[in-house]
């Protein structure tokens, strides 16, 4: 029994061991950038472990910028743009020199329950914060001319179950315009510009996943809303957050590879689903390397720890 127990430890520390020779690597000629989702939490749950691995490994790839795809604030966002919480959950926790660089930024359900516009005005306030409405087109120039398309849209007002409620979330939810926001999207992705390569689409509620919320109906309502779109505007991928883990999604129904980047601090238990490339629960976030011809993503733990690597050919 002791020689089993001592084989198998051994095994896993080989296996950690070359997990963790896996290098970060970038493509020739690309962008580089964090995608982090779910952390606003004062530093704690792992967070500040997430944020330091971030800013070394914002070294390793020569970053470019960061995006987060919503639940910037726990657990009811932010009153006001003096509000503490930017400054302890986000000035104070990322202020190491390497991401003093761009953020984008969403919303997520937790932002929603506080006042949603203080985010938006905090682009006013601080040089890397960069959320200019609720939903919002960033485009990112590659080398030799090329473009990549980032959307970014507002899943909230698309959930029907918020609208059930009586506090403070379902009040910003029912101040939107759905019908305004899908027309939009669809103008959006329709842009006749050959230069765009790659098309992008951040969002919180994911489409699709393998974790807590696998049946849930509100994940049901994202798939009915954007699987037709990517699928007729060719969406190469999806970031999104909301459930607290890592996961890859490539569902045989739809032509975009969904990116589930939640685990910027507190983590909860996730799974296997149709269409699953990689799922894990354990702090951390994802690399984007993007190219004109190739993006190449890598998942990484609170350690450093290299734990999956992915990577897409443009078609």
């Amino acid at each position: 029994m002791k020689h089993f127990i001592y084989l198998f430890v051994l095994l896993l520390n080989i296996q950690i061991t070359n997990a963790q020779k896996n290098s970060q690597k970038t493509l020739k000629d690309s962008e580089n950038f964090i995608v982090l989702g779910d952390f606003g939490r004062f530093g704690e749950y792992n967070q500040k472990e997430v944020a330091n691995q971030m800013a070394k490994t914002a070294i390793e790839i020569d970053l470019d910028f960061v995006i987060s795809v919503g639940d910037n604030f726990y657990p009811y966002g932010v009153q006001s743009t003096q509000d503490p919480h930017f400054e302890k959950s986000f000035e104070n926790v990322y202020h190491h020199f390497d991401l003093q660089c761009d953020w984008y930024l969403g919303l997520g359900n937790h932002d929603y329950s506080g006042n949603i516009q203080a985010q938006i005005d905090y682009s006013n306030v601080s040089r890397r914060w960069h959320m200019p409405s609720q939903y919002f087109e960033q485009i990112i120039e590659l080398k030799g001319g090329k473009k990549l398309q980032l959307i970014f849209i507002d899943t909230n007002p698309f959930i029907k179950s918020y609208y059930e409620n009586n506090d403070e979330k379902g009040q910003n939810v029912k101040k939107q315009d759905t019908i305004a926001q899908k027309k939009w999207l669809i103008e959006t992705l329709s842009k006749k510009d050959e230069a765009i390569t790659w098309k992008i689409v951040v969002g919180h509620h994911p489409m699709y996943s393998g974790g807590k919320r696998l049946k849930s109906q509100d994940t049901k309502d994202i798939k009915n809303l954007l699987t037709p779109i990517f699928n007729e505007y060719k969406v190469d991928a999806y970031l999104c957050g909301h459930e607290h883990d890592l996961q890859i999604i490539k569902s045989k129904n739809c032509y975009t590879t969904q990116f589930l980047s939640g685990a910027g601090s507190e983590v909860r238990p996730t799974g296997n689903r149709e269409g699953t490339i990689y799922a894990i629960s354990i702090p951390g976030f994802m690399t984007f390397s993007v190219n004109t011809e190739k993006m190449l993503v890598h998942l990484i733990n609170e350690s450093g720890t290299v734990l999956y690597a992915h990577e897409i050919n443009k078609k």
